[in-house]
């Protein structure tokens, strides 16, 4: 297995797309692939031992489109051993009831199959009234609010790249 990072994202208006790139230049290109879930087959999660997973909450706290189409795919991945950690794109205001619900979604389903998540981010600094991605009063990953918070961004990318550097001994 490579210590390379598989960055699997999914995007409908380019933000959790943008994010995935910052996440990659803030690694560095040659530690982080990119795989557009769109384009990305089963076998592709088998090259790494950390993943990161990246999927923006759609509507009334769906999952996006391309992500929606692979759900059931992950079923026949083992993600035993495998380090995941998760981030997201909402709107914390428009959809103050189902903030991150995707990436919540997605933790639950991947962690039934054996991941382990890490990268967990506190909840402070967001208005909301309910999330699928808390978990002991985090979220299971960086949450993002390019809607409400851009100017944000580019901190909360930072400090989470450098949290999972500890985390993934890297």
């Amino acid at each position: 297995m490579s210590k390379t990072i598989g960055l699997f994202y999914g995007t409908q208006t380019g933000n959790t797309e943008s994010v995935a790139e910052m996440i990659q230049d803030g690694f560095g290109k040659d530690l982080v692939n990119l795989h557009d879930i769109s384009q990305a087959d089963v076998s592709d999660f088998d090259e790494y031992d950390y993943l990161i997973i990246g999927c923006p909450t759609w509507n009334i706290g769906e999952l996006q489109s391309d992500w929606d189409g692979f759900f059931p795919e992950l079923d026949e991945i083992d993600f035993s051993n495998k380090l995941v950690a998760y981030f997201g794109t909402g709107d914390q205001i428009g959809y103050a009831d189902n903030f991150q619900d995707a990436i919540g979604i997605l933790e639950e389903k991947i962690s039934e199959r054996g991941g382990k998540t890490v990268g967990y981010w506190p909840k402070s600094g967001y208005d909301f009234n309910d999330s699928k991605a808390l978990r002991n009063g985090k979220f299971v990953g960086l949450a993002i609010d390019e809607d409400n918070q851009s100017e944000l961004t580019a901190e909360r990318v930072k400090t989470w790249i450098n949290q999972l550097k500890k985390e993934l001994n890297l």
